[in-house]
């Protein structure tokens, strides 16, 4: 375990710092959505999330905002893993294509780039079968602070 990552908690398959562990335990969106983490690291994290009926919207298929909602939980873990307070600051999304109820939707968030307190994230979210849905970019300014104490 290297200074940079802190101390990394391995549960199965799971690999998160304690930051990440901590900010998910607090985070009631991610929970209403069932949104697991199953890697967080400074710089990465991947996170998934099964579509079910309540998250599909008037045309049977999932509500894109969901989706932007699961790339930016991804971005979160990814840049506030290290345990400095970050937010995000802006991102875009580019919707490929749709998922419906039952799909195993998995976003990867990767860090890019780096200038001072800001990080530019490139996030792919994925189906079961590896088909692209979404992809985002967005970009994270650290504040500073711990976020275990947040």
């Amino acid at each position: 375990c290297t200074p940079l990552l802190g101390s990394l908690a391995k549960v199965g398959f799971v690999v998160m710092t304690d930051a990440s562990a901590a900010m998910h335990k607090r985070d009631h969106v991610a929970k209403e959505l069932g949104i697991e983490i199953t890697h967080a690291e400074v710089g990465l994290a991947v996170v998934s999330m099964t579509v079910e009926e309540r998250m599909t919207n008037g045309l049977g298929v999932c509500h894109g905002g969901l989706l932007f909602t699961l790339a930016d939980t991804a971005m979160a873990h990814a840049s506030n893993a290290g345990n400095e307070r970050t937010l995000s600051t802006t991102a875009s999304i580019e919707w490929i294509s749709t998922a419906r109820i039952g799909d195993h939707l998995v976003a990867t968030s990767r860090a890019v780039a780096q200038r001072g307190r800001n990080t530019v994230h490139d996030i792919t979210v994925t189906n079961g079968n590896g088909d692209t849905v979404a992809l985002v970019r967005g970009q994270t300014l650290t504040l500073g602070g711990p976020v275990l104490d947040a």
